[in-house]
């Protein structure tokens, strides 16, 4: 598959990587950021330089009309959307459940779960079938803390995940018959500046001797899997959860 994709979150970590390499398969790329505006800028030059074709739009994911607004601007200027990459996220410090605030608590939820599902409607409502869409696909971005609920860290952002996953599945039964694929990947510790936005930078070092194949992983390794799960030679996936967590 080729066509538009929007990346949102695609500013940094897993998203630019995402995008880079989505650029290269031969997408037209939308670069979503929220603040990070010449973060996103640079991964467009990059594409750019690189012979593809990228554009950076601000959007608040939770915002309906401004994800409204990102898409027709990606179709405006690339085309139809083909494929959404649900990647935008956020976490708090480090905390034990005890220490999570409501006001934060909402907050991780807003932008985790509530963005990915306006920007999933949106994309539904163009891609499907029956609204005279040609179908698409959608990767949304989990993350092993789904399974392990991240205690005395994250919990907040866990149930974030665990509720992405939930979504997933759901999403994808109904979506499958209007030409919409839905799968998951889950990423487990990469070495991305979340963990610097966390309080931690060097968390995924601490962590490296509990993950079975000894290491972190890097960014590009998560975007190859998303972007099989975009191509056309997973064509037959439907609700997958893809786990690359280096065997965590």
């Amino acid at each position: 598959m080729s066509g538009t994709l929007i990346v949102t979150g695609g500013s940094r970590g897993i998203g630019a990587a995402t995008a880079k390499l989505a650029a290269v398969r031969g997408y037209r790329v939308c670069v979503n950021y929220h603040e990070s505006r010449a973060a996103a800028k640079q991964v467009v030059d990059d594409i750019v330089a690189a012979g593809g074709r990228a554009l950076a739009v601000a959007a608040d994911v939770a915002n309906a009309d401004q994800v409204r607004d990102m898409f027709n601007l990606a179709e405006n200027e690339f085309g139809p959307v083909v494929a959404l990459v649900n990647n935008a996220g956020i976490l708090g410090q480090q905390s034990s459940f005890a220490g999570i605030g409501v006001a934060r608590f909402e907050r991780i939820l807003r932008t985790n779960v509530t963005g990915a599902f306006v920007c999933a409607k949106e994309a539904l409502r163009r891609m499907s079938t029956s609204k005279g869409g040609g179908g698409g696909a959608i990767v949304n971005i989990s993350s092993v803390a789904a399974r392990t609920g991240a205690p005395f860290e994250y919990v907040d952002y866990a149930a974030s995940k665990g509720a992405l996953d939930s979504m997933t599945a759901g999403l994808a039964r109904e979506a499958a018959a209007e030409g919409v694929r839905v799968n998951l990947v889950r990423p487990g510790f990469i070495y991305t500046d979340m963990h610097a936005s966390g309080g931690e930078p060097d968390r995924v070092d601490r962590l490296a001797g509990d993950i079975p194949l000894g290491r972190g992983g890097e960014p590009e390794e998560v975007a190859r899997a998303i972007l099989w799960l975009l191509s056309d030679a997973a064509g037959y996936a439907v609700g997958t959860r893809i786990d690359v967590t280096g065997g965590v």
